[in-house]
């Protein structure tokens, strides 16, 4: 894992809310399992462009951080369910937040996007 040899500065409120849901999938992840969708296959399914490789990666960074809890259950298949820890509720308005503005500005962000010409596509499907 590459390490930064300049520290980074945890004194500025966006930077550390950027330290624990930075990351391109983690604040749908959260958003995810607040709703339910709690075991990785199924926020996979919930998330189709992201690899199960990389919710497990950032799920793993969650659980690092206190934002969700793992429990696994007996038996085969092994069953996995990740829930939010009372920390991790605290960031729910954040991502409510996120959801908001980004359902306002969407299709203007997805217009600059493909004037920069850049691969985007914009779902109307909510969950």
């Amino acid at each position: 894992m590459y390490r930064n040899k300049i520290p980074q500065a945890l004194d500025y409120g966006v930077s550390v809310t950027m330290k624990v849901i930075g990351g391109k999938w983690k604040p749908c992840i959260i958003d995810c399992i607040s709703n339910g969708i709690n075991r990785p296959a199924q926020i996979q399914k919930a998330i189709k462009q992201a690899s199960l490789r990389v919710i497990n990666q950032q799920l793993s960074e969650l659980l690092d951080y206190e934002i969700v809890t793992k429990e696994s259950f007996e038996g085969y298949p092994l069953k996995v369910e990740y829930t939010l820890t009372p920390f991790g509720n605290t960031l729910l308005s954040v991502i409510d937040a996120m959801q908001q503005w980004g359902d306002a500005h969407a299709e203007k962000v997805a217009e600059i996007a493909i004037n920069r010409k850049e691969n985007v596509t914009l779902y109307k499907n909510k969950t």
